[in-house]
């Protein structure tokens, strides 16, 4: 089970816990440091050296809020420099014209930034922190005039599904070029969530009007954390652009500490990069071994003729019943 059978193409890099904002779903419990042991920018710089040694991935610099970190130009430059391909996640607050050009200039080829609420006030609330819809918006036109692409994130729970249909379009009308739909996985501070994650039905129902926005081609889309979306597609005769989840096959996370996760939502550690290096980690990490064995997954999932477009969620399995290999507990599919 090597790199050739389950190469690694994407990599969420967590460069800090330090965050300025309270997000009530944030995955992380991300909040003001300074955070103890983080990687420094020598471990950042061979854990660089380490990807490009056995794969080309994109690497997701993310965190927490990456821009507070005082080295994070030098690891860019550096990341860019070996040739990563680096895309960068930040909340608008700390972004200006000069820090926008930095990024620009020190190769990163993306940034994302957050909206879950059509507006100020519903924004604002998800956020935990007044003006930062504002800084989205700001944020928005830096980078456009920058001419460094960027897409929008939402997370959608109970309290904003109805608003999709204004983010989508908020999302276009800001020059965005893509909109990425992440459905809630209730870990960290996303605990306090809990009951307002969307039901089987609802979960359902987003996804489809999902599949009737993406065709429209109006803006690059993709729903993350939400695996049955791809057999909502092969379903509706189209060739899925991606499989389900990818957590442990072509994707892992790496912590602020160099632990290894496969994705920021499945809080089960697969290695640490520290002590193993990342290749061996993602070569030989019993997690990731049993992650990629889809005849191991149980429940409906085990049975399911989608199961390899699909998958299941296993962050949300794995929140529900403390099994990363049980079945996706919000999926309404009914196996034959």
């Amino acid at each position: 089970m090597g790199e050739r059978e389950f190469p690694l193409r994407m990599v969420a890099w967590e460069l800090t816990r330090n965050c300025n904002l309270s997000c009530i779903h944030c995955r992380a419990s991300a909040a003001s440091g300074p955070h103890e042991d983080e990687l420094t920018t020598d471990e950042c710089k061979g854990i660089i050296d380490e990807i490009l040694a056995f794969s080309s991935p994109t690497v997701i610099l993310t965190g927490g809020e990456p821009l507070l970190r005082e080295d994070i130009f030098d690891i860019i430059e550096y990341g860019n420099a070996k040739g990563l391909r680096l895309v960068i996640a930040v909340n608008g607050t700390l972004l200006d014209h000069a820090r926008a050009l930095k990024l620009k200039e020190g190769g990163i080829k993306r940034v994302s930034m957050s909206i879950d609420g059509k507006d100020s006030v519903t924004h604002d609330a998800f956020r935990g922190v007044e003006g930062s819809f504002d800084a989205v918006m700001n944020g928005a036109k830096i980078l456009s005039e920058t001419g460094l692409p960027f897409q929008i994130n939402t997370t959608v729970t109970r309290l904003n599904a109805d608003d999709l249909e204004s983010v989508y379009e908020l999302s276009k009308s800001i020059g965005a070029v893509a909109w990425h739909i992440f459905l809630l996985v209730p870990v960290g501070r996303g605990e306090g969530l809990k009951g307002e994650e969307l039901s089987a039905k609802m979960y359902e129902n987003v996804l489809e009007w999902l599949y009737t926005m993406e065709k429209k081609n109006e803006i690059e889309m993709k729903v993350t954390c939400a695996p049955h979306y791809y057999r909502i597609v092969k379903e509706k005769g189209d060739t899925p652009k991606s499989a389900g989840c990818l957590a442990g096959k072509s994707f892992m996370f790496i912590s602020h500490k160099g632990i290894v996760q496969p994705c920021g939502y499945l809080e089960v550690p697969a290695g640490d990069v520290r002590v193993s290096g990342v290749q061996k980690v993602w070569e030989e990490s019993p997690v990731f071994r049993n992650l990629r064995d889809l005849g191991s997954y149980k429940g409906k999932c085990g049975g399911c003729k989608f199961l390899s477009i699909c998958g299941g969620c296993r962050a949300r399995a794995y929140e529900l019943t403390g099994d990363i290999l049980e079945e996706e507990p919000l999926c309404s599919y009914k196996t034959q």
